[in-house]
């Protein structure tokens, strides 16, 4: 089994620390996730994003109210959290992508 190793950018940590530590604690348990699983598949969470500039940019909704875009870089091992916020920026988001 490959343990991915879970990076977030710049813009994606400013939000995580603006949190709440409850909201910190949930979003930062979610992403952990990601180390052992990052592939769509079980646990309805992710999915691919299908979009005109990327293919390989992925979605995680995180309990209800946050959501995770990420790649994945098999190569490296490497998941990277692009951008994270609510839901309702996300979907804002989804045509930018």
């Amino acid at each position: 089994m490959v343990n991915f190793s879970v990076l977030i950018d710049e813009d994606a940590q400013e939000f995580l620390d603006k949190l709440s530590k409850k909201s910190n604690a949930i979003v930062k348990t979610k992403l952990r996730i990601l180390e052992s699983d990052p592939f769509p598949g079980k646990g309805g969470d992710k999915e691919p994003l299908r979009s005109l500039k990327h293919d390989d940019v992925y979605r995680l909704h995180i309990s209800r109210s946050y959501t995770a875009f990420y790649r994945i870089s098999q190569d490296e091992t490497i998941v990277r959290i692009l951008w994270l916020g609510t839901i309702e920026q996300a979907h804002k988001k989804y045509i930018r992508l």
